[in-house]
């Protein structure tokens, strides 16, 4: 996988004949990644609430949030190789925590820290882009084989698990 990124050059070339051929729309994407955010966050939110007052009809909620964060971030993420869904969907999410922290340091009169907290956020925000818009070459990731526990297992083992062994293999916060 080359470590290079694309020049600006490179970029704003790639991003023209988006534009030009309709398949790309800047700003209704940014709006929705935005959307992708806060659904997450609602996720997490009924989530902890149901948990805190042990309504368990909170957790319906999480459901319903949850599908349309998925059908959401599909139109974002059409095209998916290895585990870039996962990548987008995290990148989002963290990038939404960041900024929240951010805004709350900066109530807190912690201005260096609200803005290197800003500045960590937009980093992530700007890796979702390159990977939306495929500035950045991921075609190396891949997803593991059926029966290997890692990219390192290269003897894809028929032995019983361990309980290591099935966290590793089991817990794929990937499949949604």
């Amino acid at each position: 996988m080359p470590n290079t990124l694309p020049t600006k050059e490179e970029v704003f070339a790639k991003l023209l004949a988006l534009k030009k051929s309709g398949g790309i729309d800047l700003s209704t994407d940014e709006d929705l990644s935005l959307a992708v955010m806060n659904l997450v966050s609602l996720e997490e939110h009924f989530f902890f609430t149901g948990e805190k007052t042990g309504k368990n009809e909170y957790f319906a909620f999480v459901h319903d949030v949850r599908e349309m964060r998925k059908k959401l971030l599909a139109r974002l993420m059409p095209n998916n190789e290895g585990e870039t869904w996962c990548i987008a969907k995290h990148l989002l999410a963290a990038t939404m925590r960041l900024m929240e922290v951010g805004t709350k340091l900066q109530r807190d009169n912690q201005h260096n820290r609200a803005s290197e907290t800003f500045d960590q956020a937009y980093q992530l925000y700007s890796m979702f882009w390159a990977i939306r818009l495929k500035l950045i070459d991921l075609s190396a990731v891949k997803k593991i084989a059926d029966k290997q526990l890692n990219k390192h297992d290269q003897k894809a083992s028929e032995q019983p698990w361990t309980r290591e062994d099935l966290v590793a293999k089991l817990v794929d916060c990937c499949d949604e």
